[in-house]
């Protein structure tokens, strides 16, 4: 429960003489680099006096501005738009005279302060910087020349816009961008941009603004309540505490798919499920890439247009320099027992065996394993457009799907229920009537066939997760992507989108 009520220590007494006071001192007037864009300009309600006119008269507000804004030193995300916005608005200050007479500012502390609650430190949102200015502000003011208040009202101005813009973007998109955080993550995600970011100026009422903002997914909800548990327990150097903050960062990334239907792959936990309006309609296991990174399975979300029956393998240069030559070299007949088709600068090779691959330079050769029983990709492979040439498919090799570890693939994701998913993907009719005897002929022959509407496939990484009944389970960070992440999101360097 958050505790909104702090009072300022006002040196007036009564609310006319509070109201007085911060009308005439306040009325007058982050960090990634990105394309400036002028700030949206915001009514400001203004309360023109005689009073307010000869104050702002005594002072070049624009000149002692850029002296605030130059000092602070802060690490603005958008400081072009900060620096716009304030000279479209005669650098007055905007967000002080509108939020302390009813303490709003006092609740804008509560909130950071209990940032912990969603895994960040609250020093990330300078919430030291903001509670000793705010303990100070009335005692100093109080005394102050009009050059000293403007300064001072300026100086708590500008933390309280960075620390609102931070915070907004935190809760509704992360702090860290997961395409600068992941060499291998290539899954579309909403960032924040200058403009939403600047609307912070718009608000009129903080507390509703900010539990509007605060995520709401039952995931989330659950490893919150895990996350608090597990403080009260132990120090923030548990190994549970930081599983438990990373995947609370990654839930407030904003890259799941937007449709009912979708394919969901979890590689920590090696499952593959289907997700139907909100509801997990088919679940098996998967096998992903291995350890190495050039293997890893990548983090992706793309659209499943098409399977194939029977595929043909078109094998990765990777994959035949490092393994398939080698066994051509202890067996010359290696690719006619294993019906691969070798090609030479496209052109098909009648008799491979007659090639000495010990002295041959293999740059020019590709190579095709023909369907069938050994070829690695089984009796179907689903297709998705994506930079690393992965997909979901079939195996003729069962035994993996036994283990609780299963990364033993090239980065592919083999399903353990390929004519089940076909089904989940395809439904009743002709088409998959086609598949399912296509995949059970003697004779394979390689076949397309199109999905009547394209399906979300969202391959992610999650190391912990909750199910329906709330129950948070955690899997192993197989490919140590949990660690990469805590040091991006961690005080007091945490990277900023």
């Amino acid at each position: 429960m958050l505790n909104t009520n702090h009072s300022l220590k006002f040196p007036f007494v009564g609310e006319t003489a509070i109201i007085t006071m911060t009308c005439i001192f306040f009325c007058l007037s982050c960090s990634v680099k990105r394309p400036f864009i002028p700030a949206p300009s915001v009514h400001l309600n203004r309360v023109e006096t005689p009073e307010l006119k000869k104050h702002s008269e005594k002072m070049n507000v624009a000149v002692e501005f850029k002296k605030v804004f130059e000092a602070s030193h802060l690490a603005f995300n958008y400081p072009k738009q900060i620096d716009s916005f304030y000279s479209n608005n005669g650098y007055e200050p905007v967000l002080v005279p509108r939020f302390m007479p009813e303490n709003q500012l006092r609740t804008l502390e509560d909130y950071l302060i209990n940032a912990n609650d969603h895994g960040l430190n609250p020093e990330v949102f300078s919430i030291g910087r903001i509670k000793k200015l705010l303990d100070n502000y009335n005692d100093e003011n109080s005394m102050a020349k009009d050059r000293e208040v403007y300064r001072n009202t300026m100086e708590l101005e500008l933390v309280v816009a960075d620390a609102l813009i931070k915070y907004s973007n935190a809760m509704q998109f992360g702090i860290a961008d997961p395409t600068k955080v992941y060499a291998n993550y290539s899954t579309p995600t909403l960032r924040p941009g200058s403009t939403n970011s600047m609307q912070i100026f718009a608000v009129r009422n903080i507390k509703i603004y900010l539990d509007s903002i605060q995520p709401k997914d039952s995931e989330y909800i659950a490893l919150q309540k895990a996350l608090k548990t597990e403080k009260e327990n132990t120090s923030d150097n548990d190994s549970i505490y930081r599983t438990l903050t990373v995947n609370l960062e990654r839930l407030r990334w904003k890259n799941k798919p937007n449709t009912q239907k979708y394919v969901l792959v979890n590689i920590p936990e090696f499952t593959l499920s289907i997700i139907d309006s909100g509801k997990v309609s088919l679940r098996m296991k998967v096998c992903v890439g291995e350890k190495e990174v050039n293997k890893q399975t990548p983090q992706l979300r793309s659209m499943i247009y098409s399977v194939q029956v029977n595929p043909v393998w078109n094998i990765p240069q990777s994959i035949a320099n490092n393994e398939i030559i080698n066994y051509a070299k202890r067996n010359r007949y290696y690719f006619a027992n294993n019906d691969i088709n070798v090609y030479r600068n496209g052109k098909l090779i009648g008799d491979p065996e007659s090639i000495d691959w010990k002295a041959e330079e293999t740059g020019a050769y590709s190579f095709k394993q023909q369907p069938g029983e050994q070829n690695p990709l089984g009796r179907i492979k689903f297709l998705f457009n994506n930079e690393s040439s992965v997909y979901l498919h079939d195996t003729p090799v069962q035994k993996p799907f036994k283990q609780n570890i299963r990364a033993v693939s090239h980065g592919c994701v083999r399903v353990e229920q390929p004519l089940n998913l076909a089904y989940a993907l395809f439904g009743k009719g002709d088409k998959f009537n086609q598949i399912k005897k296509a995949m059970a002929n003697g004779y394979p022959k390689a076949k397309y066939i199109g999905l009547p509407s394209q399906v979300p496939v969202w391959i992610n990484y999650y190391t912990a997760w909750a199910d329906k009944k709330g129950i948070v389970h955690f899997y192993k960070d197989i490919y140590g992507l949990d660690e990469i992440l805590y040091k991006q999101i961690s005080f007091p360097f945490p990277q900023l989108y």
